[in-house]
């Protein structure tokens, strides 16, 4: 159920938004919104960062969520363990998942890094099984790259806590 979404301009926008504003917190709630409001379909746009071995609630669009997450557990956690975005069609039938939000049906999660360390998670949920596909993964993780080049050093005052 991919949509027609035009990354390319979104990465754009996104890095025009965010490009040369030094405070991450804002940005980041910044990227939230303007995902939460481009991309058809979802029910939460947001960010979990990483503190020490979990993730932890960040700026985000939707319901209330949970704030903090173990390292390889659920979608968020499994992408953060392992490095590796998580495209899950159906967040029902993957192992180990955790529902802050019953409505969700599929999910995307990103990793996010500063200088090769990893501190964070763009996640997206969807109400509809099967939301996000090859186009979106590959679309998301270019958008994720120029999140990271345009925030810069920024990330960095999280990962020396």
């Amino acid at each position: 159920m991919e949509k027609d979404i035009d990354y390319a301009a979104l990465s754009a926008r996104l890095t025009a938004l965010v490009e040369d504003v030094p405070h991450l917190i804002a940005n980041l709630a910044n990227a939230s919104a303007l995902l939460y409001q481009e991309l058809p379909d979802l029910n939460w746009a947001g960010f979990y960062l990483l503190e020490g071995e979990q993730l932890v609630l960040g700026p985000f669009q939707g319901k209330p969520a949970c704030i903090q997450i173990p390292l390889g557990r659920g979608v968020c956690g499994t992408a953060a363990q392992t490095g590796r975005p998580q495209l899950v069609p159906d967040v029902h039938a993957f192992p180990g998942h955790i529902a802050c939000d019953s409505a969700s049906n599929s999910e995307i999660v990103v990793p996010l890094y500063c200088g090769g360390r990893l501190w964070g998670v763009l996640d997206l949920d969807s109400p509809t099984l099967n939301r996000f596909g090859p186009r979106d993964l590959e679309g998301l993780t270019t958008l994720c790259s120029a999140l990271e080049r345009a925030l810069g050093d920024l990330p960095n005052c999280l990962l020396t806590k």
